[in-house]
């Protein structure tokens, strides 16, 4: 018996590939922020408990300043791929969102709460307070969110649960249990949080009005800290490729019927490959003492490569719920589509100038941080 859902009568507004590819850049850029958010906030919440080390305590409160703007980006940039999805995922997306209902809606709530405790903890130590338990309190929550987030997404390709979770509860009081996939897909999130949260470290200190003292401490510990956990990132991106199952492998490795997955495949690859590229910046970053301009580039060298392996590990991701799904009778490309294309170019046009006005922003903010500091 089948499933999923109908078929939405109504036909895809634009191409299966275009969506796709909107999901890809919109879900990359989120990634981005989340795993500043998560590493940051950990970082910044180690560095607070050394009251009695002056750098420490200036390293800490420069992060922290700026995880709440970093949190708005964490939210905006989350909504567009989450539509995405569920134009192209909503049969299977819609159904695993019910079945863990209760959670799922308490994402709203514990976000608010996560956001307040960020407030919270900037202000604590501004204020010279006391304030790793607080900043302690927001990680676990934006944690557990990743955590539920990870479960809905790796319970939308497994409808062989669907029918007992439904009858174990109607509400969505319960979680999945059984799935091998999701813890190494939520440690693989957090482990790329520290690697992520230490490459930022190395670009701050570039680019913040630190003493030269300062830029020393910050990039050398951001690279240290980047190049020890880009190493645990790999070993958990590995074990999540590893439990994957054998017709997924067989699909990414181009040994299956469906050849285009095998971009997938290279995009996995190419991940590994920048990671390690990444690792080696790192360490150059924090065991090679740099000088304020080398700091700088090397800071700039890390956000391209973040970027760049945040978008092949979306790829790489996005194959292996593609060929999962399609195993299970689900295929993404079987839509009816009718195309506005003039529609589709003005969404076009909206969605890359929307982009720029946050680039925009985010130089603005960084600017306006600078003078800040340096009036401070």
């Amino acid at each position: 018996m089948n499933p999923y859902p109908a078929v939405d009568p109504i036909p895809l507004p634009a191409p299966v590939w275009l969506l796709k590819l909107l999901h890809v850049v919109t879900l990359s850029l989120h990634f981005v922020a989340v795993e500043m958010l998560l590493g940051g906030l950990l970082l910044a919440v180690l560095l607070s408990l050394f009251r009695g080390s002056p750098l420490s305590l200036v390293t800490a409160r420069a992060i922290a300043r700026r995880l709440t703007i970093v949190m708005t980006f964490v939210i905006n940039l989350g909504v567009p791929p989450l539509l995405f999805a569920q134009v192209l995922y909503g049969r299977a997306l819609y159904t695993s969102s019910v079945l863990i209902g209760i959670y799922w809606i308490s994402i709203i709530g514990i976000l608010m709460l996560t956001y307040w405790l960020l407030y919270r903890f900037t202000a604590r130590l501004e204020a010279g307070k006391s304030a790793w338990w607080v900043g302690l309190s927001a990680w676990v929550l934006a944690g557990f969110i990743a955590r539920l987030l990870s479960t809905n997404m790796t319970l939308m390709l497994r409808p062989e649960v669907w029918r007992n979770m439904y009858s174990a509860s109607a509400m969505g009081a319960y979680l999945p249990t059984g799935d091998p996939t999701l813890t190494p897909r939520w440690l693989l999130m957090l482990a790329g949080g520290m690697f992520i949260g230490g490459l930022w470290m190395v670009y701050l200190a570039g680019r913040s009005t630190f003493t030269a003292e300062e830029k020393s401490f910050v990039a050398g510990l951001g690279g240290k800290v980047a190049a020890a956990f880009g190493i645990v990132y790999i070993v958990a991106g590995l074990w999540a490729a590893s439990v994957q199952p054998e017709i997924v492998k067989a699909g990414l490795a181009g040994h299956s019927g469906y050849p285009l997955y095998r971009i997938s495949g290279f995009a996995g690859y190419g991940w590994l490959a920048l990671v390690v590229v990444a690792v080696l910046v790192a360490a150059i970053a924090g065991f090679g003492k740099l000088s304020a301009g080398w700091i700088g580039l090397t800071g700039w060298v890390g956000v391209l490569l973040a970027v760049l392996l945040e978008i092949a590990l979306v790829v790489y991701r996005d194959g292996v719920r593609d060929l999962t799904l399609l195993s299970k009778n689900y295929d993404v490309w079987d839509r009816v589509v009718v195309t506005n294309w003039s529609v589709v170019g003005l969404f076009l046009v909206l969605f890359v100038a929307g982009l720029g006005v946050v680039g925009w922003l985010v130089s603005v903010v960084a600017r306006a941080e600078k003078v800040m500091e340096g009036a401070a």
